[in-house]
């Protein structure tokens, strides 16, 4: 079988706020693999973002073993890690985290302006990314000429442009509304189908539907791990072309 992308082994995780210690992860083991498009679930404070977290290398585990792509996360210093995010990892949150004075191209560019990747370069893959995201005649715009919905998709452009191995997604339809979402959603499918590997935090049961493994957190600790048949309706258009989605959505 094939090593893992990302592998917990009994990884902890414990806040201290003042005198008081929040244990948000409790000894979870998990393994997820190039290819899965997951879900995980759970309600405020379960732990789903916290996992969401350490997967991304943005916060370290008190405790256990953590490995990305057969690299042992705990041995890197912050400049390694820092490196390892830019090379291999992808952030979608609920806010777009936009630079709003910068164009949407602008914005795509910036991933491979900390990677030092020449300007003519940069805009190439950037405006192949916005092209891969149904955005190619908005390249120009800054994020208050733009929809939600765009803005969404300019910040999966800017996540996917350095060709990640693993994107990962915070409550990424949180401030859409649900014709956006269902198009944030068919985007996401698309990219999986495409071979990318997407990991989502959702409380939304109707976004987690779209995931192929659907993993529910309670108290710090996984308590379903499920492969669904349900997979999205994207599933139906793997044979098509990701810019049919409409450059000028709500």
């Amino acid at each position: 079988m094939t090593p893992p992308l990302a592998h917990f082994v009994s990884i902890s995780k414990t806040y201290t706020m003042g005198q008081v210690e929040v244990r948000a992860l409790r000894e979870v083991s998990l393994e997820i693999h190039q290819g899965e498009m997951v879900a995980i679930m759970g309600a405020s404070g379960s732990g789903k973002s916290t996992t969401l977290n350490v997967l991304g290398t943005l916060d370290r585990p008190t405790s256990g073993r953590y490995s990305l792509d057969g690299e042992p996360v705990e041995e890197l210093d912050e400049e390694e890690l820092a490196q390892l995010r830019n090379r291999k990892l992808g952030f979608v949150f609920q806010a777009f985290h936009l630079l709003p004075r910068e164009t949407a191209l602008a914005n795509v560019e910036l991933p491979m302006v900390y990677a030092r990747v020449r300007p003519s370069l940069r805009r190439e893959r950037a405006r192949r990314a916005l092209e891969r995201v149904g955005l190619a005649d908005r390249a120009d715009h800054l994020p208050t000429q733009l929809s939600g919905g765009q803005q969404q998709r300019v910040s999966i452009a800017r996540a996917i442009v350095n060709e990640p191995r693993m994107l990962l997604a915070d409550e990424p339809t949180g401030a859409l509304d649900s014709t956006n979402t269902r198009q944030i959603m068919e985007l996401f499918c698309e990219l999986h189908a495409q071979g990318m590997t997407v990991i989502l935090v959702t409380h939304d049961p109707n976004v987690a539907a779209y995931a192929s493994r659907v993993i529910t957190f309670e108290d710090g600790r996984i308590v379903g791990d499920e492969r669904t048949k349900n997979q999205g309706p994207a599933r139906d258009r793997r044979e098509g072309d990701v810019n049919e989605l409409p450059g000028g959505g709500p």
